[in-house]
Formats: structure tokens, C-alpha cells, sequence
């Protein structure tokens, strides 16, 4: 595959990604998707999907990301399983280098690398995740109806968290390990109003307990005495930041303070240089969740299809 040239190249198998494959596919622009490190992306480690558009019954993520490939597949779309260590986007045709030595030229490129949840680095942590730990409050609020949960984390998303769960659950526990909370001040006020949000403060979580139907307790310690305390919960939600997976582009691309690249018209997919485009969790902060990361694929491939029309 050495200096192959490609009408549109997009990288990353996530949601938007394979939903730009499908609309650039129907095209007939030939696209050649760059699975990256997780195929299929985030949905591959959420178990049940029940807030996507479609399913009358809950389905599983990794099943519902095998069907967005094979359909992208049918359509036309290429896919080869690799990961992009270096782009060259300077000139007319853009140049990315794989980590197997291969190098793609290409007329247009849809970045749709997306981002991972920040996670607490517990074994614990990763045993029970789809079992009662999350990192998405709107993905799997919904299975924790009348139960008690824990959000961690101090900051916006955090504080987001707990009010959205605070309508579906009996209790929610926030654990901060500082002794106040990085939250804007008016989401503070919202938090500190609602009844059945508990904030526990200079506090980590040591460890995550459960058995084999899921969580049922978490132990926490003190930052400064140490002392240990277990807290019944039946649900965890990880709420200490995502990282956007854009490092490749990092210096090529015009980003935030955060990594995430920055569209250029707000509503569009269009980045600050020509050609390149992009999609999904790498752009979008604020919402993150499959449905307007497919929405925002198929968004990129238009904008990609329309650009080359005009050039």
C-alpha cells in the first residue's frame, strides 16, 4: 500500500467514523477507513445500548458496531486495520504515515479519532466496567433507576453527572479528593439545592466491591487520616475527564486547550485546513454520545463530498 492515493481517508471505526465510510461510500468516493487502536471504538466497551435510535430491544454495543462495519463494508467502503503515527497535511495531496510503513496520500481526509474516559487505574475498576462502572451518566443512568450511585470527580462533568442522576436515582454520592469543587459556580449552587446528592470531600476511592451480578460497594480513604469507609452503592460513574485522541495532529490542526480539534464554522465539520475534516468525539465535548457522533460523520462526509466538488 506504499503512496497509494485515496479520493478520502478516514480515520478511526467508531461511530462517526463508519457513518462517514457509509455516506462517502454511497458517494462513490471509495473511502478507506483506518480502524486505530480500538476498533469500532468506545461502543465496543459499552454492553447494553439502549438510547440509540432504531432498536426497539436493548442491543449490545459490540454488536451494534459489527453491523455499522459490514454495512460500510456493503456499501463499498474499504477498511484495513492499522493506526496512524504521522500526517503531513501541508500540501495539496495529504500524506499519512501507519505505524505498518505504509504510506496513504490522499484528496481529503475525515479525522474521527474520537476520546477515551479518563479512568481511576484500579484492577477493580476494570473488572466491573458495564457491571456497575460507567464513565456516561446519559448512556447508563437509565439502569440505576431508584438505586444508590457514586459519581467521582469535582469538575463540571462530575457535577453534571450527579444532577442528571439525581432524577433517576434514589441517592446519589459525589467523592471529591479535594475539599471543594472545580465546578462552575452555578452547577455548585444546582448541586448543593438537590436533597438527595451526598458530597464526601478529601476522599478517594480505593477500591471498587461487587460480586458476579455486579457492584455493590465501594471503599473509600481519607486523604489525610487514611481511614477507610465502605459506602453501598450499586452503581459507579467515573466523572474526572475524557482525553481526545488527536495526538498524530497535534501542530497540524488548530485545537483547544484540551486537545480537542476545533471546528471552524460552528455546525460544520470543516477544520483550519483544506481538505481535512472531522467528526465525533474528537471535536465534541460536550455532548459525546454515539448517536450525534454518527450524525457528526455524516456531516463530514457532505462536507469532504462537497469540497471536492468545488475544487
Amino acid at each position: 500500500m506504499k503512496n497509494q492515493m485515496e479520493k478520502v481517508v478516514i480515520i478511526g471505526s467508531g461511530a462517526a467514523g463508519l457513518t462517514a465510510a457509509i455516506y462517502a461510500a454511497r458517494a462513490n468516493l471509495k473511502p478507506l477507513v483506518i480502524e486505530g487502536i480500538q476498533p469500532g471504538g468506545q461502543l465496543t466497551i459499552t454492553t447494553d445500548v439502549e438510547n440509540y435510535p432504531g432498536y426497539a430491544d436493548v442491543v449490545q454495543g459490540p454488536w451494534m458496531m459489527e453491523q455499522m462495519r459490514s454495512q460500510a463494508l456493503n456499501v463499498g467502503a474499504r477498511i484495513i486495520n492499522d493506526v496512524v503515527i504521522h500526517v503531513d497535511f501541508k500540501k495539496d495531496s495529504k500524506t499519512i504515515s501507519l505505524d505498518s510503513k505504509s504510506i496513504l496520500s490522499a484528496n481529503t481526509v475525515i479525522i474521527a479519532t474520537g476520546a477515551q474516559a479518563k479512568w481511576l487505574g484500579l484492577e477493580s475498576e476494570n473488572k466491573f466496567n458495564g457491571k456497575g462502572v460507567s464513565a456516561c451518566a446519559t448512556c447508563d443512568g437509565f439502569f440505576y433507576r431508584n438505586k444508590e450511585v457514586a459519581v467521582i470527580g469535582g469538575g463540571n462533568t462530575a457535577v453534571e453527572e450527579a444532577l442528571y442522576l439525581s432524577n433517576i436515582c434514589s441517592k446519589v454520592t459525589l467523592i471529591h479528593r479535594r475539599d471543594e469543587l472545580r465546578a462552575e459556580k452555578i452547577l455548585q449552587e444546582r448541586l448543593f439545592a438537590k436533597e438527595n446528592i451526598n458530597v464526601i470531600w478529601n476522599n478517594i476511592v480505593s477500591e471498587i466491591l461487587g460480586d458476579e451480578k455486579g457492584v455493590n460497594s465501594l471503599e473509600i480513604k481519607d486523604k489525610y487520616s487514611e481511614k477507610t469507609e465502605i459506602i453501598k452503592v450499586e452503581g459507579v460513574f467515573v466523572a474526572i475527564g475524557h482525553s481526545p485522541s488527536t495526538e498524530p495532529f497535534k501542530g497540524v490542526l488548530e485545537m483547544d486547550e484540551e486537545g480537542y480539534i476545533v471546528a471552524q464554522k460552528p455546525g460544520t465539520s470543516i477544520t483550519n485546513i483544506e481538505g481535512v475534516f472531522a467528526a465525533g468525539d474528537c471535536v465534541d465535548k460536550i455532548y459525546r454520545q454515539a448517536v450525534t457522533a454518527a450524525g457528526m460523520g455524516c456531516m463530514a462526509a457532505l462536507d469532504a463530498e462537497k469540497w471536492m466538488q468545488n475544487q
